[in-house]
């Protein structure tokens, strides 16, 4: 235990208590302000509850007297008590929280299982979906459905409307049956069940129902009941349902948690304040702590911690939170407010509700380390606390503990022998010295076995020729130093897009480092971001109850709004602003506060009408005027923060309020600052050791934290170390003590090492970050400066990286359909245009001779020019998905066309920039050429589309001058060198797997299968045994008369995606993945059709069934869905188009998923919510289709039923497949049951549509579209069936049903990290269009 000197404090004891996973940490402040620190574990055997222990602990030796650990500490010296608890996180992560019954919606049983129907891996053929919280469901009867006045559903006008929140009006369609709900409820809790969440649609603007259902189950003796209504007053029902779900889940938890704690003193803590850290970073009293707002926290006191005592306001520099922890670290930002998301998921759930942005990266200290097809590979397996890294002496696995210790960077004589069987021995530096020798060993085998390839392949046209070297053995130090220096990198990707996300230089930042294992990698993480300044608090280790103590106590309240922020609306947001403020300061009051001390802050959440990007807006800042509420000129502020995150406003553009939110604080300037007292000595020198940098071993002193005073100055190398962790200066920084005893570390500059082009095994895992961080910024700028919904909010767009001769370097994001196929655009154009390819030329091309997808995806490509060469040295491109291009019909998708002219503008090779000139009046006149073919139009959005043509051409500018600064960094050879190196690992990767096929089938793998039309998709592969593979697809049908034509380049993408899925571990997507495969496709088939076909259902459709064959071929599971289902209906002034999931298919060991997007796409579906609000339709019903997975020993996922009711005159189209012939089922299984489309007219008639069809539709009709199943895998045990029913249509199974029935796999084991933040959200967003 440490203690620090004295202060004005307190007449009471105040703790501050974080109790984590594997330690808990105390902050005590004493009576007279002397303050203790201590550490134990959360759980121990001699003891029940660590935060008691804490405390009984500092009592004990603060008042020198006994406290037995078996009587109840007298609280009576006790001034308060702030936690924070990862009870919540845990038992999420671990699925063991309280049993709970979900009341929903009639119609919506399976709602919450279908999410966003979106996977969370796209490259996973086995779909780990974690498990719903609710153990059984119950439908109620009662519907509520948004006013229309242009409704014409016969019926609607004699029912009654209900005016909910602010400007949201609702028919009750159907009133609520409490009943029937009864007795259903006895039930639920005679089995056992207390606890329920509730969700009914739309109760967040109008809660009625809600409240009525809860006032039944508490009658009937219900202990906890959370409304969706209550939790999340928030419009969009997924999302409210998950929180409902998770807050009756981990409530009770925590319920029970704080009754265990009371226990532990004397009257239960009564007249104690215990308050508990909220994921916002806001205290709440320990009666209000529930579970939808406990999930951050405990590493929201360390963001608050940082916040506190790292901040200036008086130079406003923001500050970069880097928590390196075990198993992950977490990242955030602070520049004098804290950083929001109001929707985040974790654990597969989707939490609605204010978190801090906490970005989690899997590399921590216990982060596993491997040497994989020549690259170093850091996580995102972790060696957990056991068996613990390979040091702690219990037969772990090396990680980057292990190679900071093999450094000389951590010291075991100042380690506590707690390692070992015994639990009684030092760290062991022998056992990691050895492992790091085998794998010094296996790096040094492969080195040898490419070294002549390489120093081959390095002699290009564009660079000089090098001379080959015999590469030299790499020592222990060098390994352990490479796994460090990529760990580094792997944590600077996700700085770099938390800051330029929004348009910050992340150079102009202080990097904020705690947590054990930070400070080993603070310097050389703050280097290479070129930051100047690192600060360590003096607490770093337990900074997490430092924020505790620093924290204020908030109370939230919000209400649902549906105006627009306009001067008729004013008064009505006024008025609501004000009620919520006299809540907040209620509340505030009851809990001691004065008036004095009770700030708060107004939100308006703001979006741009048509659009989907809403922004929680502050007034602060921006006073009131004559033109805008009371309460600020929030139209200012939402501006300004738009032009900050996306580069441009939308002038004359409305603007909607989704939310009203008031922030309440209380403060009690609570202070955790102890100056120190110059010593007017230079620091002590504890020892000296030898530590390994960069430039080989060097004497490093060694000093202890404890000892230091604030004009102590230590230059690098240097070691402090504390009793929580250690902080390594790193040569040309130097570290200071502040005088509150933090550290202040300046970050020298140092000249960069020498690279050459020759294979670096640690150079070519870094050069893989760097290429692929080259895509995702290109990524990141394109969403900011876009100004369609379809690229800045749906992300439906590639960004990536070309070698000279328009291979693919790197790909971001994953988009299945644009995998490779963006490689055969840029080498269309190199053969094209050749010599006319200039600097300050862009390219833009769309055709599907020209590597094009579908038309409405057009391709930027911009050459990249190097002094001195006269051709390109890399190219940069990206694809984005504009919403019209023109065509036969809005949208560009028409579900009837027979050539590409009805399907809008075209490109070939089109220069959209010449000679650094944007060709504005040459493109609009091409996008508007379409409207000159007879039944066609041009483009209906001009204006975006010119827009969004810029954006995609920054974002290439900005590509190219990170690939120029890499260059003029490391040089050209060595750039390009490194380019060859990484396509080279994902070749030798697929060579691997394609060997281990030809070694398992044979020389030959063949299958066939079909459309619903006739046509034939025929495969045979020759594998040959050194790994290499012909596609050939000859006696495949015809070009068809329609629309589902697959341009060449969607084949090769479906490709890509397959041997991606089969080789089974993360790997370089570049052109590297098709090096081994030679693709044979016959001209005039329906997989290259001639330059005239329509191809707009090719991308859709037809792509999913090359993937079914590719995988029949190899056996490696049974077929999908083979579809995407895509509706579509509208007017000819606006439309709506969706993309419906169905079943995966099964394979060796698991189960399909039900009701999940499959291989080429993985689209989200728009919450029920949402459809309703925005369009003249009602879903009826959206569930499982019970049964239509295919029966095996492993059963295919069932697919889905989706019921419209239209309320207007409508256009329906619908373009599917897998109508006709059923997802095939393998090694014995039965084959998933067919899609159905069928009309059910409003006068009875039930029509079948077929799999594609266009129709008019009226008030009173009902599409009603069945998904088709997944088939089985392996031959069905005793009682399982023998296959799918072709009509089945009921979905009535509750969750255990589902587990009964065989639809997931046993859950899989809880990940070692658990990814969240802004960062996560945004790549989850770009993996589902």
């Amino acid at each position: 235990m440490a203690a620090q000197g004295p202060v004005p404090g307190p007449a009471g004891f105040q703790f501050a208590i974080d109790r984590g996973g594997t330690f808990t940490d105390v902050f005590a402040r004493c009576p007279g302000g002397r303050v203790r620190v201590l550490k134990l574990l959360s759980e121990d055997p001699a003891y029940a509850d660590a935060p008691t222990e804490g405390i009984r602990r500092v009592l004990e030796e603060e008042l020198r007297v006994p406290l037995p650990r078996d009587q109840p500490l007298d609280a009576a010296g006790i001034e308060w008590i702030r936690m924070g608890t990862t009870v919540a996180t845990n038992a999420l992560l671990e699925r063991r929280g309280e049993r709970v019954a979900l009341l929903v919606t009639r119609g919506f049983r399976h709602l919450l299982h279908i999410g966003t129907q979106a996977r969370p891996r796209i490259f996973d053929l086995a779909v780990a979906v974690p498990e719903v919280l609710y153990e059984e469901v119950i439908e109620v009867d009662e519907r509520l459905i948004p006013h229309r006045p242009r409704c014409r559903l016969p019926g609607t006008d004699s029912l009654p409307v209900l005016q909910g929140s602010m400007g949201v009006s609702l028919v009750l369609q159907r009133p609520l049956e409490l009943s029937a709900l009864r007795r259903e409820l006895e039930g639920v809790r005679d089995r056992g069940i207390r606890s329920l969440a509730v969700l009914l649609l739309h109760s967040y603007a109008w809660p009625g129902h809600e409240q009525r259902v809860a006032a039944l189950a508490q009658e009937l003796g219900f202990e906890h009941v959370s409304l969706s209504s209550a939790v999340a007053p928030m419009v969009r029902a997924v999302p409210r349902g998950f929180t409902a779900c998770a807050d009756a889940y981990l409530s009770p938890c925590i319920q029970r948690y704080l009754r265990g704690f009371r226990a532990g003193f004397r009257h239960q803590l009564q007249g104690v304040p215990v308050l508990f850290m909220r994921s916002d970073g806001g205290l709440t009293p320990m009666e209000k702590f529930s579970g939808a707002s406990a999930i951050l926290s405990g590493p929201a006191g360390g963001v608050v911690g940082y916040a506190m005592s790292t901040y200036e306001h008086d130079d406003g520099t923001p500050i970069i939170g880097f928590d390196m922890g075990g198993t992950s670290t977490d990242v955030s930002r602070y520049a004098g407010e804290y950083e929001h998301v109001f929707e985040a998921t974790t654990a597969g759930v989707t939490i609605q509700a204010p978190q801090l942005d906490i970005n989690t990266v899997a590399a921590g200290g216990g982060s596993r380390l491997f040497f994989r097809s020549g690259l170093y590979v850091v996580g995102p397996e972790s060696a957990g606390a056991h068996p613990g890294p390979a040091c702690y002496r219990k037969g772990g696995p090396l990680t980057i503990t292990d190679a900071n210790l093999c450094l000389g960077r951590l010291l075991p004589e100042y380690f506590p022998r707690i390692f070992g069987p015994g639990e009684d021995q030092p760290l062991c530096r022998d056992t990691v010295a050895q492992a790091f020798r085998a794998m010094a060993a296996d790096i040094a085998t492969f080195t040898a076995s490419t070294a002549s390839d390489t120093s081959d392949d390095n002699n290009s046209a564009t660079s000089a020729p090098t001379t080959p070297r015999a590469p030299q053995p790499l020592s222990v130090e060098e390994v352990a130093m490479g796994f460090v220096r990529v760990a580094n990198e792997a944590m600077c990707r996700p700085i770099r897009a938390l800051t330029q996300a929004r348009g910050h230089d992340t150079a102009r930042h202080v990097l904020a480092c705690f947590g054990g294992a930070g400070g080993q990698h603070a310097c050389a993480i703050a280097r290479a971001l070129g930051m100047s300044r690192v600060f360590i608090h003096r607490h770093s280790g337990l900074l997490s109850a430092v924020g505790l103590a620093l924290a204020d106590v908030v109370h939230e309240a919000q209400a649902p709004c549906a105006l627009p922020y306009a001067p008729d609306s004013f008064p009505h947001l006024d008025q609501c602003i004000q009620e919520l403020e006299q809540e907040c300061r209620d509340v505030l009051q009851e809990q001691g506060f004065s008036p004095e001390q009770i700030r708060t802050e107004s939100f308006l959440h703001l979006r741009y009408e048509g659009t989907d990007c809403a922004l929680m807006c502050s007034a602060k800042g921006h006073p009131a005027t004559a033109g805008s509420c009371r309460a600020g000129d929030f139209l200012s502020a939402f501006t300004s923060r738009y032009r900050l995150e996306f580069g441009f406003t939308i002038p004359g553009r409305a603007v909607l309020v989704d939310d009203v939110r008031v922030r309440g604080t209380g403060s009690s300037g609570n202070s955790a600052r102890s100056p120190l007292s110059p010593s007017g000595e230079p620091p002590p020198v504890e020892t000296v050791t030898r530590c390994y940098f960069e430039e080989g071993y060097m004497d490093t002193p060694v000093f202890l934290l404890q000892a230091l005073a604030c004009d102590h100055c230590m230059p690098g190398p240097a070691i402090i170390i504390d009793n929580n962790s250690t902080i390594v200066v790193e040569p040309g920084c130097t570290a200071s003590i502040t005088r509150f005893g933090d550290i202040s570390i300046a970050v020298g500059s140092v000249a960069p090492r020498p690279i050459g082009p020759q294979l670096d095994p640690v150079q070519l895992s870094i050069f893989s970050h760097r290429f692929m961080s080259i895509a995702e910024q290109m990524g990141r700028i394109l969403q900011r400066t876009a100004i369609s919904t379809n690229i800045k909010e749906r992300l439906d767009f590639s960004c990536a990286l070309f070698g000279p001769d328009g291979g693919l370097v790197s790909n971001a994001p994953h988009i299945p359909v644009h995998l490779g196929a963006m490689q055969e655009a840029v080498q269309f154009q190199i053969r094209n245009l050749g010599e006319d390819l200039r600097d300050g030329d862009v390219i833009l091309s769309n055709h599907p001779c020209a590597g094009g997808s579908h038309l409405p995806d057009l391709t930027v490509i911009t050459p990249v020019f190097w002094p001195g060469i006269p051709s390109p040295v890399f190219f940069v491109a990206n694809r984005g998905h504009h919403a019209d291009i023109g065509g036969s019909t809005p949208g560009s998708m028409p579900p009837h066309s027979k050539t590409l002219q009805e399907e809008g503008a075209v490109f070939i090779s089109f220069k959209l920039v010449k000679d650094g000139v944007f060709q504005e009046e040459a493109v609009a006149a091409a996008l508007q050429a379409p409207g000159q073919v007879p039944g066609c139009s041009g483009t209906r959005n001009l204006r975006d589309n010119v827009s969004d043509l810029r954006a995609q051409v920054a974002a290439n500018r900005a590509g190219a001058e990170l690939v120029m600064a890499l260059i003029r960094q490391h040089g050209l050879s060595t750039v390009q060198g490194y380019m060859r190196h990484v396509q080279d690992t994902a070749e030798r990767c697929v060579r691997d797997m394609l060997r281990g096929f030809s070694a398992r089938w044979g020389p030959e793998l063949m299958a066939e299968d079909g459309l619903d039309d006739g046509s034939r998709l025929r495969l045979r592969v020759r594998l040959q045994p050194e790994g290499s593979a012909v596609f050939d697809f000859s006696g495949t049908g015809p070009e068809v008369l329609g629309n589902w034509n697959a341009p060449r380049a969607v084949t090769l993408a479906a490709i890509i995606y397959c041997l991606r899925c089969m080789v089974g571990q993360d790997l370089p997507l570049n052109q590297g993945c098709l090096a081994p495969v030679r693709v044979v496709i016959p001209k005039g088939s329906i997989l290259d059709p001639s330059p005239e076909a329509a191809v707009v259902g090719g991308n859709v459709l037809t792509s999913q069934r090359v993937v079914d064959v590719i995988f029949k071929a190899f056996g490696v599971c049974a077929a999908s869905q083979g579809c995407m289902n895509n509706v579509t209906f509208g007017t000819a002034h606006s439309g709506y188009y969706e993309t419906v999931a169905g079943g995966a298919g099964a394979g060796p060991g698991w189960h399909g998923r039900s009701g999940v997007h499959t291989h080429m796409t993985n689209t989200r579906i728009t919450d029920p919510e949402i459809l309703e609000q925005r369009y003249p339709v009602v879903l009826q019903r959206f569930g499982l289709r019970s049964g239509s997975g295919g029966a095996g020993r492993w059963r295919g996922g069932d697919g889905l039923i989706r019921e419209l009711l239209f309320r207007e005159p409508l256009e329906l189209a619908v373009l599917s497949e897998r109508r006709v012939l059923r997802p095939y089922g393998l090694c014995g299984g039965s084959p998933g049951a067919p899609g159905l489309n069928l009309l059910l007219r409003r006068d009875g008639r039930t029509i079948n549509l077929g799999g594609k069809s266009s129709v008019s539709v009226g008030p009173g009709d009902v599409f009603r579209l069945l998904t088709p199943g997944g088939g089985g895998f392996g031959a069905p045990e005793d009682g399982a069936g023998d296959g799918a029913e072709d009509g089945a249509e009921d979905g009535a199974e509750d969750a255990a049903g589902d587990r009964a029935r065989g639809d997931t796999t046993a859950p899989p084991p809880p990940p070692n990290f658990t990814e969240r933040g802004s960062v996560f959200e945004y790549r989850r967003v770009q993996e589902s269009v």
